[in-house]
């Protein structure tokens, strides 16, 4: 019997666009700062696959809310 051993980086090659795009989709959030300009500071909460979920005023307010929704938050710059 012959066995095929599979690399990460092979795995990695064959994924498709969505498969990377739906990694993390439950358990990441990326805050961004909103665009400089507007009338009050907030931040822009997304999901992984880069769809807004939410804005806020405050970074903190940010990284609680995406905490309560059993996430982690990353920050985008």
């Amino acid at each position: 019997m012959e066995h095929h051993v599979i690399t990460v980086e092979d795995a990695l090659r064959k994924l498709s666009v969505q498969d990377f795009l739906n990694m993390g989709i439950d358990q990441i959030a990326y805050i961004k700062p909103l665009e400089a300009g507007k009338s009050e500071p907030g931040f822009a909460i997304h999901a992984a696959d880069g769809r807004q979920i939410s804005v806020i005023d405050s970074y903190m307010s940010a990284v609680a809310l995406i905490h309560q929704n059993d996430m982690h938050a990353v920050t985008v710059h």
